[in-house]
């Protein structure tokens, strides 16, 4: 039997290294370091869970159409892995802003900065 897939995707300073943890849960991880590569993969071997960074979009000329760095994977989530689990990271800071994803996708944790291994076990196991 296959092992449950998750994508780590880490494009912020502070994303927590749990490659041990996500091993002892029984997960085969695949790590990226941008959404383009996670995009990539995620049409040929779609996700259990993923677990990413949240920028929010402050300043950019794309603020109104998207929300965060998150809005295309997500996007792409219901269209190639609609049960993929989405564990959000986010800064204190960006958090306010991270319940308009919702609307795109529903999540199913976020955490706040700094993660511990603590807290991503209990989002992990049911």
């Amino acid at each position: 039997m296959n092992k449950p897939l998750l994508y780590s995707i880490v494009e912020a300073p502070q994303h927590p290294q749990c490659s041990a943890l996500y091993r002892r849960l029984g997960f085969d991880e695949l790590r990226f370091d941008s959404q383009r590569k996670a995009l990539a993969a995620l049409k040929r071997q779609p996700p259990a869970f993923v677990v990413a960074d949240f920028i929010y979009a402050f300043s950019t000329y794309y603020q109104a159409i998207n929300i965060s760095n998150l809005d295309v994977l997500l996007h792409s989530l219901v269209k190639y892995a609609p049960q993929a689990r989405m564990i959000v990271l986010a800064s204190k800071d960006d958090l306010p802003h991270v319940d308009k994803l919702t609307a795109i996708h529903p999540l199913h944790a976020v955490l706040t900065y700094p993660v511990s291994e603590t807290q991503l076990e209990e989002v992990l196991t049911p």
